[in-house]
């Protein structure tokens, strides 16, 4: 088997062969121009004129391949679609006049000032027509302090005794609010006096007229060493 040349090898003997063919074709004409003197036609050796044409097939031409552009890609149209407005709509003109004199004084803009509602609490009332009353009466209060209460034991290792007087106000649902200290004795018996009542069930709500409202009250609690 023949061994495949490369191109390189191919153009190499591409290239001795017009060598080769302009060497003929020169002595050719050398030969002419020694052996015949006279403008008289002669005839080629046609045996010459076919090696000519063979070397003439033999020739191949060299062509460049063209470098392929890339195609450009065609993007989507994008299409806007238009919103018909009917014309019987009526539209108000405003005037808009841009002309300022420089003399002119333009007064400046203030917002309006908005009024704060104010939060008016209801009354306190200190006696009303119907008093607030803890369930199940006096009795039933003081028997749920002395439960509740616990004597602080700086007071107890102190010797401190007597009464603390806490103020609250009953709320028109019953519930105890606004507990404040009125009159203490130290010791921590004040600090356990409040939290006491604070813990206080849901009272029966004061009335006056008829109607449930907020009522002050106080309650002295006893603090005693046996």
């Amino acid at each position: 088997m023949e061994e495949k040349k490369s191109p390189k090898a191919n153009l190499e003997n591409k290239k001795l062969m017009f060598m080769q063919i302009g060497l003929i074709i020169s002595l050719f004409v050398a030969w002419l121009a020694f052996e015949h003197k006279s403008y008289d036609k002669r005839e080629i050796d046609p045996n010459l004129l076919r090696a000519v044409e063979n070397v003439e097939e033999e020739m191949v031409e060299i062509t460049k391949q063209e470098e392929q552009k890339p195609q450009p890609v065609e993007m989507p149209k994008q299409t806007t679609q238009l919103e018909i407005v009917e014309d019987d709509v009526e539209v108000e003109d405003i005037e808009i006049n841009a002309e300022v004199e420089q003399n002119e004084i333009i007064e400046e803009y203030t917002a309006p000032e908005v009024e704060e509602e104010e939060v008016v609490e209801q009354e306190i009332f200190q006696i009303v027509e119907e008093m607030p009353a803890f369930p199940g009466g006096e009795m039933k209060l003081m028997e749920h302090i002395a439960k509740n209460i616990k004597y602080p034991q700086i007071a107890r290792e102190s010797g401190i005794q007597g009464r603390v007087f806490v103020g609250f106000v009953v709320e028109p649902d019953g519930s105890i609010s606004n507990v404040k200290l009125l009159r203490g004795i130290g010791g921590g018996c004040d600090e356990e006096a409040m939290r006491v009542i604070k813990g206080l069930p849901k009272w029966k709500p004061g009335k006056q007229r008829g109607k449930a409202v907020r009522v002050s009250y106080q309650i002295p609690v006893n603090f005693k060493l046996q």
